[in-house]
């Protein structure tokens, strides 16, 4: 690909970096979570969510879980204000929560922030300015010195405004553009607004080490990350956070590197929505400590209805393959995966008492509000016997013997694959009821009478075959077999009764049986048959009369 030439390392690695973070294997612990939806995410927006939105937008994140919630930009616009405003004056914030706003280094910016924020119980004040080699020498033409007496000077002012303005404040500072930043000069700023701030166990500040621009490998964030963490000064009186993009798509490595590196706290947004590719996806990040069995403390317990808030106020769309939320994540199509799945669903039922290490399924979807029915199991053209089988089986409670799963999955697939599209579980069962079970035509047999002999059991059945009844007897080694040689006699027909099996319909207001009967024709062909019925011998001939006809159709050529 042409052009390449003209890129290079925008990053600046930490030299001989002790790596102490890749000896570890898991995070064993959730970090502290901030969301940056209404403010971040907000702002990436086409068009930007209004005051109700907001409001709505708040409550959901309030009841996933978060403490700290970033809010906005208040000094920026009537809107961002006025939300700030609701918020404290309708008490709306709990007691538990913190507000976090966002302020650029300049004090007439930080004087309207605290004057939005005037009256908050818990509220962080988030301080930034740009420190990247790129923008010290392209956008503000600054030495380092200047960079940093522009840091100071908004420490300083947020200082005393948090002094004199009513509420309980923390405050946080972002060397914006971090990943840009030499490290040396990352952590000189650092401390040197430590120092204004003076912070102490009891009264800690937040240094937030942003992915604003992502330029690297995950491993390289993370290196940065242990060398801040090792490095700054007061650290005990620190809480690290990191606030990662996703420019490169690595957006949730860098973040579970950067906790592995020393972060306490991590910011970002609920499906990664924010400038450019977005945010780390907290969903994802937490849902990763979950699978691992860490509680994130937040609680997505129902991920549709989050889903469906976030994408009302957000005019945005969960992709269907996002991790954990998407709608296709948990869908196999697949025969070979859905009939692993079907598997490792029964020996779930059969050892409960096991961890969960379902094939394929890295976390159980109905842990998240989602259903194995609905969410797992797809059938179209690729499947294979063992979904289709599944879905007859636990939403239909039809247990097909193993051969006729093939069968009947065959089938399925055909029409699929005519059809071009996805066949849904009530279709399946639609499928399933007119095509093998109490068919009726050509043949029917509405009346069958037994009687045993010393030669076996003798059936008297009504024959109803293409516009014509007959009463045809025949002798077989039981009912079933009995039946079935009347068919043969009365129709011509040549097959031999290869298979039956039955079980109750597990339908809480029916006491019915199910069937199932495999025929054999001459050249070896097995054709199937089910019948439903509250009286078992009814529900076999049925059974056996079904694959008849399927026999039939298809030297007719029909199927």
């Amino acid at each position: 690909m042409k052009g390449f030439e003209k890129y290079t390392r925008q990053f600046f690695p930490v030299e001989n970096p002790p790596m102490e973070w890749a000896r570890k294997t898991y995070i064993d612990k959730a970090p502290i979570w901030c969301s940056v939806d209404l403010r971040d995410g907000n702002q990436a927006l086409v068009i930007p969510m209004g005051l109700e939105a907001k409001l709505e937008f708040f409550k959901l994140l309030v009841d996933i879980g978060f403490k700290e919630i970033e809010i906005g930009f208040p000094a920026a616009s009537d809107t961002e204000y006025e939300f700030c405003r609701t918020l404290i004056e309708r008490d709306m914030i709990p007691e538990d929560v913190s507000i976090q706003v966002l302020t650029q280094a300049r004090e007439h910016i930080i004087a309207k922030t605290f004057e939005a924020i005037r009256g908050a119980n818990n509220a962080i004040v988030h301080l930034y300015n740009s420190t990247s080699l790129a923008q010290r020498q392209q956008v503000f033409h600054r030495s380092r010195s200047e960079i940093i007496d522009i840091a100071v000077k908004g420490a300083e002012a947020c200082l005393q405004y948090s002094e004199k303005t009513e509420g309980r404040f923390r405050l946080e500072y972002s060397p914006e553009s971090f990943t840009g930043t030499e490290p040396d000069f990352a952590l000189e700023i650092c401390n040197a607004v430590t120092r204004v701030w003076k912070p102490t166990p009891e009264n800690k500040v937040i240094m937030n080490l942003p992915v604003t621009v992502s330029h690297s490998m995950p491993h390289v964030y993370a290196n940065q990350v242990e060398y801040m963490c090792r490095n700054l000064e007061g650290r005990e009186n620190i809480i690290v956070s990191i606030h990662p993009h996703n420019d490169r798509g690595c957006a949730v490595a860098d973040s579970e590197m950067g906790v592995l590196a020393g972060a306490e706290r991590v910011e970002g947004t609920l499906f990664g929505n924010g400038e450019r590719t977005g945010n780390v996806d907290i969903i994802t990040l937490a849902l990763n400590m979950y699978s691992q069995g860490v509680d994130p403390g937040l609680d997505f317990s129902d991920l549709p209805a989050i889903t469906e808030v976030y994408e009302r106020a957000t005019g945005m769309k969960a992709y269907e393959r996002q991790p954990y939320s998407g709608q296709l994540v948990f869908a196999a199509f697949s025969g070979s995966h859905q009939d692993a799945i079907a598997k490792g669903m029964r020996w779930r039922t059969e050892h409960p008492e096991e961890p969960w290490r379902v094939p394929y399924l890295p976390i159980d979807p109905r842990d998240l509000g989602r259903e194995y029915e609905a969410d797992v199991i797809r059938i179209n053209s690729q499947s294979g016997k063992g979904g289709i089988g599944f879905i007859l089986e636990t939403q239909y409670s039809h247990d097909l013997p193993p051969k006729m799963r093939e069968d009947f999955s065959y089938h399925v697939k055909r029409i699929s694959d005519r059809r071009h599209c996805e066949i849904h579980p009530r279709e399946i069962y639609d499928i399933f009821m007119r095509d093998y079970v109490n068919v009726s035509s050509p043949l029917s047999v509405p009346e069958s009478h037994f009687k045993q002999t010393p030669e076996g059991i003798i059936a008297s059945c009504t024959i109803d075959y293409m516009g014509r009844s007959q009463v045809v007897e025949a002798c077989g080694n039981g009912r079933l077999d009995a039946v079935s040689n009347a068919v043969i006699k009365g129709i011509g027909a040549s097959y031999t009764l290869e298979t039956y099996t039955e079980h109750a319909l597990e339908v809480a207001s029916s006491a019915k049986a199910a069937s199932y009967v495999g025929i054999k024709d001459g050249s070896g062909r097995l054709f199937w048959g089910a019948g439903i019925s509250s009286d078992i011998i009814v529900s076999s001939i049925r059974a056996l009369v079904s694959a008849v006809n399927r026999l039939l159709a298809k030297s007719r050529g029909e199927e």
